[in-house]
């Protein structure tokens, strides 16, 4: 059953962390879940989950009660080690791996000959053969990839992870997996790990080229909805519904233009395009304008809505939605949380937020007095502007709510969401889409 994996220690338990432990886990296999928040460990212990994750308290609690997970801020000896860390970038968009050098750095001591260590961690090309590096200045007791391709001690792979919040532990288990080895030895061990729970297919290459599937995979959904944004800005200015117009050339058989949207977050897609960008600046043209097109479109709603609260002295602005993505908790690289930011330094304006995923508003909001995380009921009532921002499945009341005077920017999409705008003033009411902003008279 096991495959000679009798204990795994998975190290970061975040948004992908936690999930592959409680799964690998609930084949009944001794997992250890490592993290250096102690709160996020003592929440693990007690079978709870630190985070919004469909069915994700479900499994954790039923391998915490049945003793196969088990949350600890140091690593101890196993067979395979799974790391998780998060890989942020700079101010200058250079990748950050320096959480990548401490998981490797704090597993060391406990390393033996015949371990697999897995990086799945979305990474620049290069990083798992660093990691082997790394590790001889380590521990030069045990022999590494690079220096013996045939016979090292250790085995070192890299498997990106490729799920979407919200259905994770559905596509965990059935989604593909591509296993990059260092050698083919290595490659075939990790493969007998990630059979364990993957239905989808295991499929086989180096490591060189598995980090740059996930990087490709990224930068190419990153390049088509820059599309979708900068064409939304185009027919802003040419006073075109952006919509129809995506939905009559999708009619063509080979046009699936996805839909604008705010902006792009995520850890994924904001990020990764520029580990290519990095390393190869001077050919990566496509893929940094693309990602420089979807950094912008903040500015664009934020002007946009601007642009409404010019006509009120001291508005209160109500926004809907905070996390990147509908449905989760999740904040990383959330535009939303941009677009607010810069309303509170450019606008005269008090800002409300609402958004039931969170408890309280994260720190780069929260230090200002007059930005408050409030309920739904609570935005309606005092708002004067309201901006909907991410599409939680909560937020469809408003849909079938009557607006009493107020102007609401609604932002309703499959993908990235585009503002359509609703205005009541006086007894006339509107219902027009973001492009004609302009050309109303409130």
């Amino acid at each position: 059953m096991n495959a000679n994996f009798e204990k795994i220690v998975v190290i970061g338990l975040g948004y992908i962390g936690l999930p592959t432990a409680a799964v690998l886990a609930s084949r009944e296999i001794n997992v250890l879940g490592v993290d250096i928040n102690p709160n996020t460990v003592e929440t693990i212990n007690a079978g709870r989950v630190h985070f919004v994750e469909p069915d994700l308290d479900i499994f954790v609690r039923g391998v915490v009660n049945a003793n196969y997970l088990h949350a600890s801020i140091s690593p101890e000896p196993a067979d395979a080690f799974l790391i998780t860390v998060p890989t942020p970038f700079n101010k200058n968009h250079e990748p950050d791996l320096s959480f990548v050098e401490a998981a490797v750095k704090s597993i060391a001591p406990v390393l033996k000959k015949g371990n697999l260590i897995v990086l799945e961690s979305t990474s620049p090309v290069g990083t798992t053969e660093q990691i082997s590096k790394q590790l001889v200045e380590l521990r030069d007791d045990l022999i590494f990839p690079h220096q013996d391709l045939k016979n090292p001690d250790i085995n070192i792979t890299y498997c990106p992870e490729r799920v979407m919040p919200g259905k994770i532990i559905r596509e965990l288990t059935e989604n593909d997996r591509i296993i990059g080895g260092f050698t083919e030895q290595c490659a075939l061990r990790a493969k007998k790990l990630y059979q364990l729970f993957v239905k989808g297919e295991c499929i086989i290459t180096d490591c060189r080229t598995a980090e740059m599937t996930k990087l490709t995979e990224n930068a190419f959904r990153d390049v088509n909805i820059a599309f979708a944004n900068e064409l939304s800005i185009i027919c802003d200015k040419l006073k075109i519904n952006v919509w129809e117009l995506i939905k009559l050339a999708n009619r063509h058989p080979r046009v699936n233009i996805l839909q604008p949207g705010a902006g792009v977050g995520g850890h994924c897609i904001a990020v990764d395009p520029w580990f290519i960008v990095n390393a190869v600046p001077k050919e990566a043209k496509l893929i940094r304008t693309a990602r420089e097109v979807n950094d912008s479109k903040p500015n664009f709603i934020i002007e946009k809505i601007k642009s409404i609260t010019i006509h009120f002295s001291n508005p209160t602005i109500a926004c809907f939605g905070l996390t990147y993505k509908p449905d989760t908790d999740d904040l990383r690289e959330s535009p939303a949380i941009e677009i607010v930011h810069q309303l509170l330094l450019t606008t005269n304006s008090n800002l409300l937020v609402v958004e039931p995923n969170i408890r309280e508003l994260p720190f780069i909001l929260s230090k200002y007095d007059q930005c408050k995380l409030v309920l739904i009921e609570k935005a309606l009532e005092i708002s004067d502007v309201l901006v909907l921002l991410v599409n939680h499945k909560e937020f469809v009341v408003l849909n079938e709510i009557t607006f009493q005077n107020q102007i609401v920017m609604s932002v309703v999409s499959d993908h990235q969401p585009e503002p359509i705008i609703w205005l009541k003033s006086g007894k006339k009411s509107f219902r027009v889409i973001s492009e004609s902003i302009n050309e109303l008279a409130i």
